[in-house]
């Protein structure tokens, strides 16, 4: 394999790794503008667990007019993609470790203008309102920042998600796809899901965006009483909280979880 883009000859390309539940992300700081978004080739050379670092995505944190950084954000794939509720709170841990903020920050993401606290090890990022909520009878489908379909399943230790995920993926959604997660009720109050990530192309040990979702379907239906809701992902525990307007409109949503650094490096070129 060749790459052309090389940011020094003497140390490589600076990345940093983060993980929020086992969602794990490259990180890089494209404050200078150099990095080559469109190279899909490189990025998902990055992303790829046994050439590259490996990361169920890229993000470039850069500077920005409008807030305290921009949030770009790529699929291992190596595509520009819709927001990542765990990317999301991965980079504002990253935005600390770079000395850019303290315990607050205001970021901009292709869905617009995010707000994020640090508190202690978790980072709590608020997300986007939700308008529509479609109950298609057997699955839900609702816009948290990317598009998830949430159905509800008995068996879900048993499932096979990456082949029942794709199956729904291209079968419902086709070439745009969508992301499936697939729900099991624990509690009032406590949910666990597995999710199959467009973009990944498999399951993934956690989505935060998906998780928003799951917490937002199950209030939906009615089958949680509370508006703080935990969703048990297969790489740890998330916290949903928010209201709901008499419009129906879900607002001041909140996710929240640990945002950890693995570790730092360099790719060599």
């Amino acid at each position: 394999m060749c790459y052309l883009y090389r940011m020094n000859q003497q140390s490589g390309l600076q990345f940093y790794k983060y993980q929020g539940t086992g969602n794990d992300f490259v990180m890089v700081d494209n404050r200078s503008n150099s990095f080559p978004k469109t190279d899909v080739e490189f990025i998902a050379f990055l992303c790829d667990r046994r050439f590259g670092v490996g990361g169920d995505g890229l993000i470039l944190l850069e500077d920005d007019d409008l807030s305290d950084f921009k949030m770009v954000y790529f699929n291992a794939d190596g595509k520009q993609s819709t927001m990542c509720g765990n990317g999301g709170r991965c980079i504002v841990a990253f935005a600390r470790e770079l000395g850019i903020i303290e315990d607050t920050a205001t970021f901009s993401a292709i869905d617009g203008l995010h707000e994020a606290q640090i508190k202690k090890d978790e980072v709590v990022l608020k997300m986007l309102d939700v308008a529509t909520i479609r109950d298609l009878g057997k699955y839900l489908f609702l816009d948290t920042g990317s598009p998830h379909h949430v159905q509800q399943i008995e068996d879900l230790e048993g499932l096979d998600v990456k082949r029942e995920g794709e199956r729904i993926r291209y079968g419902i959604y086709g070439k745009a796809g969508c992301n499936i997660n697939f729900v099991h009720q624990i509690t009032p109050d406590t949910f666990a899901v597995r999710t199959y990530e467009r973009g990944v192309e498999d399951e993934t040990l956690s989505c935060g965006t998906g998780v928003t979702a799951v917490a937002l379907a199950m209030y939906h239906k009615k089958l949680a009483k509370t508006t703080e809701i935990n969703v048990q992902a297969k790489g740890g525990e998330l916290k949903v909280t928010f209201e709901q307007l008499e419009n129906g409109k879900y607002t001041n949503i909140y996710l929240s979880g640990p945002a950890q650094l693995v570790y730092k490096g360099n790719v060599p070129w």
